[in-house]
C-alpha cells in the first residue's frame, strides 16, 4: 500500500509555514482564557501573556468553505488592540456580553467556550501543536509553546474517521482514515516538498503515539495532509532518518528513528476554515499473526473499508 510515511512529513515546517497556520491561531502561550461575544457577530478574548492582560477582538467569519482551487478560504479578522483599531475607542471596556454557557458538542483541548444568541457558538483550544516530529522532545522555545486557537460555527463540526491496520504482508502498522465536513473531503491543493499545505484549504492533520520506543507518555510521531478530493490519509509505522526530508532534530541526534509504534494512537486534525479542530484516538495493533484468522480478518475488513474510499494514493491490496 502506498503511504504518506514514504513521503516524510515534517512538522515544524508546516507549523511554520504561513498558511498551515491557518486563520484561527490567536497566540501562543495563553493562560486564564476568557471568551464573550455580542450580538454582532464579535468575539473578546481576554487572556494572560508574559505577565500582561491582553484583550482581542475578532470577527469577520464563521464555520469554513468547500475548496474550490483558486478560491480563498474564511479567515477572522484580529483587532489585538482590543477594538481600538476598530472603532478607535477602547472598546474591549464596554463590550457587551451576550453569550451564555457553552452547550455544544465536545471539542479537544478546549479552554474557553461560550453560546451566543444567534446560537453559534465560540470557542478557544490550547494545545502543542509545534511539537516535534520523530518523537524528540521540545528542544527550541517555539516547539515548547502552546497554540491558542479560536473558532466560530454553527451546526455539525468536521468528522475524522480513524482506523488501523497491518501492511506489507503483516510487517509494519498502519493508521488510516478519511477527513470530511458536510459529506465531502477536507483538503487543499499543493504542498511544499515537506508536506506544508500551500492554500489556505489544506490542513494538517497530527499523528501522536503512547508509550512508544520514543518513551513513555504521548510522543509526536508526525503530520500529514488529507487527500484531494476524498479526505483520506494513510500512514504507515516505519524507521526514518532524521537528517533527511526536512525533519527538524536535536543538534547531534541523527540515528534513525522508530518506528513510532505505541498502546494507542491519537490524531488530532486542524479545523477546516475557523472550525474547531476535531480528534480521534484508537488503540494500537500487536505483530501480526498470518495463522491467526481473527488478524485476517481483521485486515480484510479494514481493506474493505479504506478501498470503499476510492482514494488513488492508499490502495489497498498493494502489499
Amino acid at each position: 500500500m502506498k503511504t504518506l510515511s514514504l513521503i516524510a512529513v515534517a512538522l515544524l515546517a508546516a507549523a511554520l509555514a504561513p498558511t498551515a497556520l491557518g486563520a484561527d491561531l490567536l497566540d501562543r502561550n495563553a493562560t486564564g482564557v476568557k471568551v464573550a461575544a455580542n450580538s454582532k457577530g464579535e468575539a473578546l478574548f481576554t487572556y494572560s501573556k508574559g505577565g500582561k492582560v491582553k484583550h482581542v477582538l475578532v470577527w469577520g467569519a464563521m464555520g469554513a468553505r468547500t475548496p474550490v482551487k483558486g478560491g480563498q478560504q474564511l479567515k477572522f479578522k484580529f483587532d489585538y488592540a482590543g477594538g481600538y483599531g476598530k472603532y478607535h475607542t477602547a472598546y474591549w471596556k464596554t463590550f457587551k456580553n451576550t453569550c451564555g454557557e457553552y452547550d455544544g458538542p465536545t471539542i479537544p483541548n478546549m479552554v474557553a467556550a461560550c453560546r451566543a444568541t444567534d446560537g453559534t457558538y465560540w470557542a478557544a483550544q490550547s494545545w502543542p501543536r509545534p511539537l516535534p516530529n520523530l518523537g524528540f522532545d521540545p528542544f527550541t522555545p517555539e516547539m515548547k509553546s502552546m497554540y491558542l486557537e479560536v473558532s466560530h460555527w454553527t451546526g455539525d463540526l468536521p468528522v475524522l474517521e480513524v482506523h488501523t491496520d497491518w501492511i506489507y504482508s503483516g510487517r509494519f502498522q498502519q493508521v488510516f482514515g478519511r477527513y470530511t465536513f458536510g459529506g465531502t473531503g477536507v483538503y487543499g491543493f499543493g504542498t511544499t516538498k515537506f508536506g506544508a499545505p500551500t492554500d489556505g484549504f489544506g490542513v494538517l492533520i497530527y499523528l501522536d503515539t503512547l508509550n512508544s520506543k520514543y518513551g513513555t507518555g504521548w510522543k509526536r510521531e508526525n503530520s500529514f495532509v488529507p487527500h484531494n478530493p476524498t479526505g483520506v490519509f494513510c500512514y504507515g509505522f516505519f524507521t526514518f532518518d532524521p537528517t533527511k526530508g526536512g525533519y527538524k532534530h536535536p543538534p547531534g541526534q541523527t540515528a534513525m528513528r522508530g518506528p513510532g509504534v505505541g498502546e494507542r494512537y491519537r490524531l488530532t486534525a486542524s479545523g477546516p476554515g475557523v472550525l474547531p479542530n476535531v480528534s480521534a484516538e484508537v488503540p494500537g495493533l500487536h505483530p501480526y499473526d498470518a495463522n491467526n484468522p481473527q488478524d485476517v480478518d481483521y485486515n480484510r475488513t479494514e481493506n474493505l473499508i479504506l478501498q470503499s474510499w476510492g482514494d488513488s494514493q492508499c490502495k489497498a491490496g498493494s502489499r
